[in-house]
């Protein structure tokens, strides 16, 4: 009973594989910036046309990260943030 009531507390979110959410997202604002925020924008509404039209865009096309920074690469480069266990 104590179990259940402490799980039902729990909120679970979706993790993504490969780095964080945050790294997700600030990798799609980074893109966003480069390929639609170049341009002076007139007004609020034409702002948001743009935004409209580059997420469709992204979205038709399932745009993916491509991740570089792989396992083994974190084991090399991150090895003093984790203690070895010897057998």
């Amino acid at each position: 009973a104590e179990a259940r009531r402490l799980a039902a507390k729990l909120e679970i979110h979706y993790t993504p594989k490969h780095g964080s959410w945050l790294n997700m997202a600030e990798l799609e604002l980074s893109v966003l910036a480069r390929q639609c925020l170049a341009e002076r924008m007139d007004s609020q509404a034409h702002l948001t046309r743009e935004v409209a039209a580059w997420e469709t865009r992204r979205n038709t096309v399932r745009a993916k990260i491509d991740w570089r920074f792989t396992t083994d690469n974190a084991r090399i480069k991150l090895k003093h943030l984790y203690p070895s266990i010897q057998p």
